[in-house]
């Protein structure tokens, strides 16, 4: 299987009080293409830390991060950023759209941005609203949607170059239950029907669950030998490795 992203030994210090406090503490992991793996942590395991870096807004203290096997360490800052847009899709846990565009208007935001014409996507983006249960929302505003709604326009928004790799920072963070396990689903078919390389991480059980692995992050570290594969699994499985863990 093709590697879309390789995370090999990372480490993130943060200088606190003339004290260096380490957020990450040699992360490896890899991830292929058209896989759905969730990442479980707590509040303050480095979780968020992690996505900046494996997307290259941050840079990792030690170790190093290859994207489309591409070393993010050896490019410069403006090499990374393309990078980033080339090939990276992220979903926020407070969405971040513009309160005063529209649906269609948030969606074609990244081609704009990268001086690309909308129509040439159109039947691409077209069929991702339709996919995510949008379609008839398009000229609306974010201030008359759900929070579900939302979420469905900033996943639109984050695939609508078509990237590789699609990072989730807790996106069901201000859900209600009944949408949070949608926006989940969504994000699988995602992973399947575009083979999308899905990242989510969340302190949420039930959405880490729905991965097709399970990694566990603690203390800015990855426990050995406590992954699980060949998911989608039953909620009570990640409790029981929760509770294995000590975590």
């Amino acid at each position: 299987m093709t590697v879309v992203l390789a995370a090999k030994d990372i480490y993130r210090f943060f200088t606190v009080d003339g004290a260096k406090v380490p957020v990450l503490r040699g992360v490896s992991f890899a991830l292929e293409k058209g896989n759905f793996t969730t990442i479980m942590g707590p509040s303050g395991s480095g979780k968020s830390t992690l996505l900046n870096i494996l997307c290259g807004l941050d840079q990792p203290s030690v170790g190093e991060i290859e994207l489309m096997g591409e070393s993010l360490a050896k490019a410069s800052e403006s090499r990374r950023t393309t990078l980033r847009r080339l090939h990276v899709g992220y979903i926020f846990q407070l969405f971040n759209l513009s309160p005063d565009m529209t649906v269609w208007e948030n969606v074609i935001l990244p081609l704009l941005i990268a001086g690309e014409r909308p129509e040439a996507h159109e039947q691409h983006m077209n069929e991702l609203l339709d996919a995510l249960g949008i379609a008839k929302i398009r000229d609306r505003q974010p201030g008359g949607l759900s929070g579900g709604e939302m979420q469905r326009v900033s996943i639109a928004r984050s695939l609508v170059r078509r990237p590789p790799l699609l990072l989730a920072d807790e996106p069901t963070g201000n859900l209600s239950s009944k949408a949070g396990e949608e926006i989940v689903a969504m994000l699988k078919d995602v992973a399947t029907r575009y083979q999308t390389t899905v990242l989510l991480v969340t302190h949420n059980p039930r959405d880490a669950a729905a991965g097709d692995r399970v990694l566990f992050l603690h203390d800015g570290a990855l426990r050995q030998n406590s992954e699980l594969t060949g998911g989608p699994f039953d909620v009570a499985d990640v409790f029981h490795r929760l509770q294995e863990l000590g975590i």
